[in-house]
């Protein structure tokens, strides 16, 4: 018996996938998650082939029985409706150019991985895209790949080409997963001749606190950059944290700013106790924002964060003509973990308050917070750099915990 519009309406999954026929070869597939798929059935050259044409209900049944009666005609003058549909994807995936395909690599599986694409988008747009973004991802080649990371190289960024290198590996690696290439070009390039990574040790000294942040707080950079690498110390948060930040996440009755999970590097939510200075810090970023819901807007903008490297070249700006060595944002994080842990802060305390993951059997068991002795340090900690900023001589007291 055909099927009706009533007959599909009342369709209930079951355990296992069934099938109801309509009529001449068409039926539905109903699979236990709900969902129906119109197929046709027909013989050619003696082979039986199936041919799927879409979901119901997105496909009606009059629609359905159309697009079977055009399969039946090809099938009548002896093609095969399953083997064009499958050379049509295949053209289809022949003309994908890397523009095209950047971007459901965005969408499907770097979105998915991390809250702020900023860092990777920029590197697509800006050194992939131009190169090699009108090229089928097919015929991308090894050089093609070696002239986009080698032109960064040349120019002295090592580790921007690295950054661009796994972009491109991972683009690539999704593109052999997807069908459209049977190897990845990126591979003929190992990381380690592109850019090695050196593990950093910098931390800065109290005369280098000093220094650095009465020359940041004496430059001629932005207030807000001044607020948030004061910030970043008192706090040890991650830049990227703080860029990101919205005043929904800022408590200032408890004293609280609750970095939520898609903002967090360790894929969980982190509370920072904020000490009176960081309170102070934030309701004067509070006055420069104009009424973002961003703590840190960016220029020109209410609704977009700061660029991640605007922070870094405000702080270049800051630190040009001073006495001190080269530093990066992330370094103010070492320094205050370096001189907490020197003062007698348990590790794990430390380690909390900058939202690492504690490993190992240790950090398996271990599920305490700390909250009372974080805030306890990290006010302690913000009186330290106080009474640092107002001293004339850098004397850098012990700080431990009260006994």
């Amino acid at each position: 018996m055909a099927l009706t519009d009533t007959a599909l309406k009342a369709l209930k999954p079951m355990d296992k996938v069934f099938t109801v026929a309509d009529d001449r070869g068409l039926y539905v597939e109903v699979f236990p998650t709900g969902g129906v798929v119109w197929r046709y059935r027909y013989r050619l050259n003696g082979k039986l082939e199936k041919l799927t044409l879409g979901k119901y209900p997105a496909l009606t049944l009059k629609n359905a029985r159309k697009k079977r009666d055009e399969a039946a005609e090809a099938v009548a003058m002896g093609t095969s409706p399953a083997q064009q549909k499958q050379l049509a994807k295949v053209a289809a995936a022949d003309a994908t150019t890397v523009a095209e395909f950047g971007e459901r690599f965005f969408a499907e599986i770097v979105a998915k991985d991390r809250a702020d694409l900023t860092i990777p988008r920029r590197y697509f747009d800006k050194a992939i895209v131009p190169a090699i973004g009108a090229k089928p991802v097919r015929d991308v080649t090894t050089e093609d790949v070696r002239a986009i990371i080698w032109r960064k190289k040349d120019e002295g960024f090592d580790a921007a080409a690295g950054q661009i290198r796994g972009v491109l590996k991972r683009l690539f690696d999704f593109a052999m997963t997807a069908g459209l290439v049977t190897t990845n070009p990126v591979l003929a390039l190992p990381m380690r001749h592109v850019h090695k990574a050196k593990a950093r040790e910098r931390a800065l000294s109290p005369e280098e606190i000093k220094t650095f942040l009465r020359a940041a707080f004496e430059s001629n950079i932005r207030r807000q950059f001044k607020i948030g690498l004061h910030l970043i110390l008192l706090t040890m948060v991650r830049k990227s944290e703080l860029l990101l930040a919205r005043w929904e996440h800022v408590d200032f009755d408890a004293a609280e700013w609750h970095i939520p999970v898609e903002h967090s590097k360790t894929g969980k939510p982190h509370i920072v106790f904020l000490s009176t200075q960081a309170v102070a810090l934030f309701r004067e970023l509070q006055a420069l924002a104009g009424g973002s819901s961003l703590v840190m807007p960016g220029r020109g903008s209410l609704t977009k964060p700061f660029a991640h490297n605007a922070i870094n070249n405000a702080l270049k700006v800051a630190l040009a003509g001073q006495d001190i060595p080269a530093f990066t944002v992330h370094d103010l994080r070492r320094t205050a973990s370096t001189l907490l842990h020197e003062n007698g802060w348990p590790s794990d305390v430390v380690e909390k308050a900058l939202n690492h993951t504690i490993g190992g059997v240790r950090g398996v068991y271990n599920r305490a917070e700390y909250a009372t002795q974080r805030r306890e340090m990290l006010q302690q900690w913000a009186d330290t750099i106080e009474a640092l900023m107002g001293s004339g001589r850098v004397i850098l007291g012990r700080f431990k915990p009260a006994a």
